[in-house]
């Protein structure tokens, strides 16, 4: 029995909710139909309940190895699931379907990831697991729907509600295609989603991670799908702005029994780009809970001892030793914020746009040149238009940060030499 899935402790919603909610300024205003779709709140809320469950019943007796499902990719599936699917669409909206996930929303899913996880074993997998195929369709169906402004399909939801029907008879007998549909299907949440809800989208697939000790030097599928959904989890950290750390806590990334002292050797044992790349989302991470843990002892009273002593030794503690801190650095923040920019600027990979939203707002507020201010508004837009991914509601938050609104004319009349472009 593989000790990743097996003895794993009980989970409960409380422990993934120790912080209170938050908001961007604006993010209130902004609205995705889905957000109020009574079909996706209903069936959201279902998942997210059937997460939990999953956490709850982790033990010993109930758990499977997720290294014989694997091997079974080309075995039969469970007659009772083969039983209950009901395609809903035609087989050419179907093969549609498929064809953008494979070349539009895998490549994105698989950043960091040069054994291309989702873009061709979840695929393969898929194949003989019908929960995980309507997973696939409906993530697909829904970046179409929002990258082609469709208002009236109701493919995606469908999918969706059809997939979470899916996955319901299969609580008792979790495996590893049951934790990569759970987590497109909150992809397709995070899509949509506002951001006072990021966390909350989150919080079921944290708590099954948790339970059943899933981390990021998991083997095989699982190492791939659980840094999927960090980038994710980070992503949530971010939009609260120094006031949230990531809801699973950056020390439960790493193999058990792992100090953080050695996580660096950890990572670097791992001898591949893709664990390099990893690290800075790890670093990142860490960064938030600094970051947050001592907003909350400064503006929010929190007693835990995090100093400016504190503070500065934490920083230099995690720091990579690689790194050389000058005595007095002449870098200022506004010299990161345009490399931000200009990696927006210059990388089209989907994987980047997307993730590049959050960083986005915190650079754009360190720029006071109503041409800088065009140029990132421009980013964003674009961002949204290509990815599907809600972006343009950061705009607003900007806007609030700038003191006025950019007016289209604005945008259209900027100069071509910024001073973003200055280094």
């Amino acid at each position: 029995m593989n000790t990743e899935w097996g003895n794993a402790p009980a989970y409960t919603p409380s422990d993934t909710t120790e912080h209170p909610a938050f908001a961007s300024p604006l993010a209130n205003s902004w609205n995705d139909g889905y957000s109020h779709d009574p079909g996706f709140l209903a069936s959201q809320e279902e998942l997210r309940c059937m997460l939990f469950t999953i956490a709850q019943s982790a033990a010993p007796t109930r758990a499977c190895s997720p290294i014989d499902q694997d091997r079974d990719v080309e075995g039969p599936s469970e007659p009772r699931e083969r039983t209950t699917l009901r395609p809903a669409l035609s087989n050419a909206r179907r093969v549609e379907y498929l064809k953008n996930y494979v070349g539009q929303v895998a490549p994105w899913l698989d950043m960091f990831d040069s054994q291309c996880t989702f873009r061709v074993q979840i695929p393969a997998l898929a194949r003989t697991f019908p929960a995980l195929l309507n997973a696939i369709l409906a993530i697909s169906a829904r970046q179409m729907e929002r990258k082609k402004g469709i208002q009236d399909s109701f493919d995606s939801i469908e999918l969706y509600q059809e997939a979470i029907r899916l996955l319901s008879p299969l609580l008792q007998n979790p495996d590893p295609k049951v934790v990569a549909a759970c987590v497109l299907l909150c992809c397709l949440e995070m899509m949509s989603a506002r951001a006072q809800d990021w966390r909350r989208h989150l919080e079921g697939c944290t708590a099954l991670f948790d339970a059943f000790g899933i981390n990021g030097f998991s083997s095989g599928l699982l190492q791939a799908i659980f840094w999927c959904y960090v980038r994710m989890d980070l992503c949530g950290a971010l939009i609260s702005d120094g006031t949230q750390n990531t809801l699973l806590r950056p020390s439960k990334w790493l193999a058990p029994d792992c100090n953080e002292d050695d996580a660096a050797q950890l990572f670097q044992a791992a001898q591949s780009p893709d664990m390099h790349a990893n690290y800075a989302v790890y670093l990142c991470a860490k960064t938030c809970e600094l970051v947050s843990d001592r907003t909350q002892f400064v503006e929010l009273g929190v007693q835990n001892d995090c100093t400016g002593e504190t503070f500065n030794r934490r920083w230099l503690r995690f720091m990579p030793k690689s790194i050389k801190l000058r005595a007095a650095s002449a870098v200022s923040p506004l010299w990161h914020a345009r490399r931000i920019c200009g990696i927006s600027l210059a990388n089209p990979h989907q994987g980047c746009l997307n993730n590049a939203i959050q960083p986005l707002w915190i650079a754009g507020r360190l720029f006071s040149h109503v041409s800088e201010h065009s140029i990132i508004i421009d980013i964003i837009r674009k961002i949204e238009a290509e990815t599907g991914w809600g972006a343009c509601w950061r705009i607003r938050d900007l806007e609030m940060a700038w003191g006025y609104q950019i007016s289209r004319q604005e945008r259209m009349t900027r100069p071509v030499q910024s001073p973003m472009a200055v280094s």
